[in-house]
């Protein structure tokens, strides 16, 4: 993704699974990050309850964008881990694949900085990666990698660690083709049987072992993460679902933390109606927030000055007559919504937005669908990274709300009217968990007692983990602080330098923001 100041955190369209959030990488080729060899592929298997056996892994960064970061190393090892966590011993096991990245200037280690970009799905293994290149490009600052070695892991299921695959190609251009807000019954009940479909391959191919990829099994997966690279407690920094992650290993091992950092908040309280609702919300405000954008900088959005009315114009164009990219696709409202979708993540892709509208206006595609397929991870060849795949399973797996199709159908007209552009297609996004065909596996919801302060940052123009849902997970985990910033997009570190001085002096010093720190915009 084009960001340069910061990690760019994206959400899977809304078209194909619901809820939560997930990291797009900066530098990834071809809008997949998940595409080289595993890390452990060559080496030993791993033993479980045994200490990392780290081996030199370069070729992970120079298969993701060409090179390494200079002055840096790069490790990779695997932890095994029981399938499942409920009856640990004598079971099959998951090897979840890990790299080590550590500066050679480092000085004074602290530990290891466990990092995790959310999704579910994302590969933490390539965001490490990706924050390994420093500031310049939205990564870490040297301050933290002078003081940790940064780890990434691959939850499991996830790229390199066991990834589950049961989403066809074809299929996930079917559904991100599909009109996102279906008016007919018909239409509707189209979309309906294809999402059926997909749920139903899915549990075809793994029945019940879908249950074992849970965010609380993964959770536990995490302690052994840190057994293995020998921290006696957790340092961690979480992104958007990522901190859905890590407030759950909160709960599980609130004595194993040394420092936890939640950014871009999921509210484990919500269930997955009321979470996306609230997404449904955060994005039409995100959108006004775009549109406002353009009557102020008519000069740099190409739709001023109307430019909610342009894209409800292209929406409305694409259902009967839509233009046709390079490859052959078709850019139908489903790819269109997707691309207005992916670049309100962040306020450097709002120029582009503009500019892809209107050339859609003069018969050219590709720029939309340069937007839409970073944000699913399409390659040019037309394959997808696994990210739906995971992305379906954990958040099916994890919804424990009753859903029917007929439900989501009453969902879609009424946030319609609430939300007029993102509403129905957020509604939409919860057939997937009204078809998932195992059983549920919940996480916890309460406090984490016993657990140092964990520092929750949100950001006041969030589309994806909007903004009010920051001092609700502080609150729930009961040691939280909340650090705001004022700025748009998902999710805030490393942005401004206020941002960064408060969450790295917590990281190193363990010193927590002051109650209600506000980090101005610029």
């Amino acid at each position: 993704m084009p960001r340069t100041s910061r990690l760019v955190v994206g959400l899977l369209a809304a078209v194909v699974v619901a809820t939560a959030g997930c990291t797009l990488p900066v530098l990834a080729p071809g809008g997949s990050g998940t595409s080289a060899a595993g890390p452990g592929a060559s080496g030993a298997p791993a033993v479980p309850g045994a200490p990392a056996a780290w081996r030199p892994c370069p070729e992970v960064p120079r298969r993701l964008v060409g090179r390494g970061a200079g002055g840096m190393t790069y490790d990779c090892a695997s932890v095994a881990v029981p399938r499942n966590w409920a009856a640990p011993a004598g079971g099959q096991k998951y090897d979840v694949e890990l790299i080590r990245i550590r500066s050679r200037t480092q000085q004074a280690r602290i530990g290891s900085l466990l990092v995790n970009p959310g999704g579910p799905g994302v590969s933490g293994i390539d965001t490490a990666v990706y924050l390994s290149f420093g500031p310049a490009i939205g990564g870490l600052p040297r301050a933290i990698t002078d003081r940790f070695d940064i780890v990434g892991f691959d939850p499991r299921g996830v790229g390199r660690s066991d990834p589950i695959r049961c989403l066809a190609s074809r299929d996930l251009d079917a559904m991100n083709a599909a009109d996102p807000d279906p008016v007919s019954q018909s239409e509707f009940d189209q979309v309906a049987a294809l999402t059926k479909r997909m749920a139903d391959g899915c549990g075809r191919k793994y029945g019940d072992q879908l249950s074992l990829f849970s965010t609380e099994q993964a959770a536990r997966d995490m302690e052994a993460i840190r057994a293995a690279v020998g921290d006696a407690k957790t340092t961690y920094l979480g992104f958007s679902y990522g901190t859905l992650l890590g407030a759950t290993y909160a709960q599980l091992y609130p004595r194993s933390i040394r420092a936890l950092v939640l950014d871009g908040a999921v509210d484990p309280k919500q269930d997955i109606i009321a979470g996306s609702e609230t997404q449904a919300k955060g994005f039409e405000r995100a959108f006004t927030n775009f549109t406002d954008w353009c009557k102020a900088t008519p000069r740099r959005c190409a739709i001023a000055p109307d430019a909610r009315g342009t894209v409800k114009d292209a929406l409305a164009k694409a259902e009967d007559a839509p233009v046709r990219g390079h490859d052959g696709r078709e850019a139908t409202p489903g790819w269109i919504f997707t691309g207005v979708f992916h670049a309100l993540y962040d306020e450097s892709n709002w120029p582009p937005l503009a500019q892809a509208i209107t050339n859609l206006q003069t018969g050219r595609a590709d720029e939309i669908f340069n937007l839409a397929d970073a944000q699913v991870q399409r390659a040019a060849d037309g394959t997808y990274s696994n990210l739906s795949d995971a992305f379906l399973t954990v958040s099916c797996t994890d919804a424990t709300t009753p859903l029917t199709a007929e439900r989501v159908r009453q969902l879609q007209g009424r946030w319609r009217a609430r939300y007029p552009l993102f509403g129905g297609p957020l509604a939409m996004s919860l057939l997937p968990c009204a078809f998932w065909p195992v059983r549920k596996d919940p996480y916890p919801t309460g406090p984490a007692a016993g657990a140092p302060p964990i520092v929750v940052v949100g950001t006041t123009g969030d589309p994806a983990t909007p903004y009010e849902n920051t001092a609700d997970l502080a609150t729930m985990l009961g040691t939280g602080h909340v650090l705001t910033w004022e700025g748009e997009g998902h999710t805030a570190y490393p942005t401004t330098s206020c941002i960064v001085n408060a969450v790295d002096a917590y990281l190193i010093d363990l010193r927590v923001p002051p109650e209600g720190q506000r980090c101005p915009l610029r």
